[in-house]
């Protein structure tokens, strides 16, 4: 029934072509509401039954008395577009009717504005399709004027013209290879338009979703890095009275990966020298992908130097050979190797850095005790910050070097076992410490600036580099100073004597109490043991008194010694003077011992001898009459 239907659509049309009315106003005079049959451009029916014939054959000489009467003011040629224009209105109208969207027609591309692009159809009013359906990823529009266009006519719109569709007009021509792609599983080739809510639209000839989920085998976070890549992707749904298509580019990569994993396990072993591709890095190493098969290359197996970030040795995307060293074939987890392809370097770094020698590096980085050298790849040095200059000034190695400088260095140890190699800066200048005995002799008054004090001394600069240490003994030959402060200030100028040089170990003593004779020295030259001395009573301890008896010089008398003559304990009171008797000397000590009862005897020996002094004139004098003489006394 259909296929007759369909027939006499065919031949009614056919009938229409070569008979209809060739200007419109004929048509409509055509067109009455009577009892004629008349002729539907949508369904291509005849009506009224029996009365068809008749119908039809009136119809068809009115028309040829009216194509005769036109000959004579239009052509043929005339004619013929007039219909074409006539016809196709007319199927457009019966399209839109209907809402076929079959129906597609074409037209050129007259202009674009800023929401549409205008199609001159050859209709009565152009179309207008949305801009938004023919722009690319760029947001450039794939029409010009000029281009020709197949679209569907959607609606004739209110205010006048018809708004069509490129979309649909594009399904419709592309479905049934994107059925087939969908039927068969082959992937189809897209481009990336833009981003949407949940993922990306593809132009695949439309317009079809791709999930953000499955867009990569691992989640993928930016996803308009892909804007305007194409791709290859499988079609996993569709539905076409909706016109929506689905697809998906992660079961492609995991069928390819799958391939690939299973080609590389069949090579993979411990020992193996592979090819991968560096897919990801983190702080602890990079990942590379081997061929479906990712291992890890941590960074300590990345060089046999030091590295703060993978990045700064390999790169994403960076093709590079790597060494497998474990393989885990149940848990499929593969460690890999880098530095593993070359020799260790540290093997013979004794031979290659003897001691002694000069090698010049590239600072890597600098902390509070000193600074890292890469001397090769692999083989870094530490200069010391003691071994960075002769001077004790510098506060941090920042102040002489920073990292990327080039330096020249003096190879000052190397041990192998624990990868170090001990380098040094200030070898290279001259020691200011190797002829210092010859400029400053022991004895030379030198002039510097007081540097620093601790609780034992003063450190004085004499010249750069050069610094002193006065003890705190030998700042004064008589105050007994217990902290450097009570006799200096810091950044003073002061002098002092050189007591002695130890170039080898770096020290130089200095001594400021030296600039004034010895006051010791000249009291041991001017005293003998025997001799009284006036004392003053400075403290007193258990075991005796300190008395001071002479500026700067003090003497022990101790308690045994504090007695009167007839040895009674005489209490030294602080503060008091008394005589003393020396009774010992050590100049190698600085030490006086001194006595009060010697004192005494002294005193009762010479009274004894004035007493006996009148009895040599001849009289007797008994013990009686001294001890009476002395109770009188």
């Amino acid at each position: 029934m259909a296929d007759a239907q369909h027939s006499e659509q065919t031949e009614s049309k056919t009938l229409n072509t070569e008979l209809e009315t060739p200007t419109l106003d004929a048509a409509t005079e055509h067109q009455q509401p009577s009892t004629e049959p008349t002729y539907n451009h949508q369904d291509a029916e005849y009506h009224d039954g029996d009365a068809g014939q008749s119908s039809a054959s009136e119809s068809h000489g009115a028309t040829v008395a009216t194509a005769e009467a036109a000959d004579e003011d239009m052509s043929m040629e005339d004619f013929a577009a007039a219909l074409e224009s006539f016809d196709r209105e007319q199927a457009a109208e019966a399209a839109i009717a209907q809402g076929d969207e079959n129906n597609i027609v074409s037209g050129t591309v007259v202009k674009l504005t800023d929401k549409h692009v205008v199609v001159d159809l050859g209709l009565k009013s152009e179309g207008l399709i949305p801009l938004e359906q023919v722009t690319d990823h760029t947001g450039q529009s794939k029409l010009h004027p000029g281009d020709l266009v197949e679209v569907v006519v959607e609606r004739e719109e209110v205010e006048g013209g018809y708004l069509l569709s490129y979309e649909k007009a594009q399904r419709h021509r592309v479905w049934d290879s994107i059925e087939k792609a969908y039927t068969d599983k082959v992937p189809i080739t897209g481009t990336v338009l833009g981003r949407v809510k949940g993922g990306v639209t593809v132009d695949i000839g439309i317009k079809a979703f791709l999930p953000g989920s499955q867009l990569e085998i691992r989640p993928v976070r930016n996803l308009d890095a892909y804007i305007g890549q194409p791709i290859d992707v499988r079609v996993i749904k569709l539905n076409k009275k909706r016109g929506n298509v689905v697809v998906s580019r992660k079961e492609i990569l995991e069928e390819e990966q799958n391939a690939k994993r299973s080609t590389t396990l069949e090579h993979l072993e411990e020992g193996a020298i592979l090819n991968g591709t560096v897919k990801n890095l983190t702080d602890y190493g990079a990942f590379v992908d081997l061929g479906g098969i990712d291992g890890l290359l941590h960074i300590t197996d990345m060089s046999w130097g030091r590295l703060t970030h993978p990045r700064d040795l390999v790169n994403v995307n960076d093709e590079i050979q790597v060494k497998v060293l474990k393989f885990d074939k149940d848990k499929q987890r593969v460690s890999l190797g880098f530095k593993q392809l070359t020799p260790d370097p540290w093997l013979d770094a004794v031979e290659r850095y003897p001691i002694g020698a000069r090698v010049r590096g590239r600072i890597l980085s600098v902390t509070d005790y000193g600074a890292f050298v890469e001397l090769e790849q692999g083989i870094e040095g530490l200069v010391h910050v003691s071994e960075m200059t002769w001077s004790k000034r510098m506060k941090h190695p920042s102040k002489m070097v920073k990292p990327g400088d080039e330096v020249e260095t003096v190879v000052l140890s190397v041990n192998p076992n624990d990868r170090r190699i001990s380098l040094g800066m200030k070898q290279l200048l001259e020691n200011p410490w190797e002829h210092l005995s010859e400029r400053y002799p022991a004895g030379a008054i030198v002039e510097g600036r007081v540097r620093n004090l601790t609780d034992f001394g003063a450190f004085i600069e004499i010249e750069d580099g050069i610094d002193g240490l006065v003890h705190v003994s030998n700042l004064s030959w008589t105050k007994r100073v217990k902290h450097p402060s009570e006799v200096l200030k810091k950044g003073e100028k002061v002098r002092a004597v050189v007591l002695g040089v130890e170039a080898e170990n770096r020290r130089l003593s200095l001594g400021i109490k030296q600039l004034q004779p010895d006051v010791w020295e000249t009291f041991f030259d001017q005293h003998r043991v025997g001799d009284v001395v006036k004392g003053k009573v400075l403290r007193s301890a258990q075991f005796g008194s300190f008395v001071e008896i002479a500026e700067g010089i003090e003497g022990l008398c101790h308690v045994s010694e504090a007695a009167d003559a007839l040895g009674q304990p005489v209490k030294l009171e602080a503060g008091h003077e008394y005589d003393f008797k020396i009774i010992k000397m050590n100049p190698e000590e600085k030490k006086v011992g001194l006595s009060l009862r010697a004192v005494g005897e002294e005193g009762s020996r010479a009274d004894v001898e004035a007493y006996k002094a009148p009895a040599a004139s001849g009289s007797t004098t008994t013990l009686g009459d001294l001890m009476n003489w002395k109770r009188g006394e």
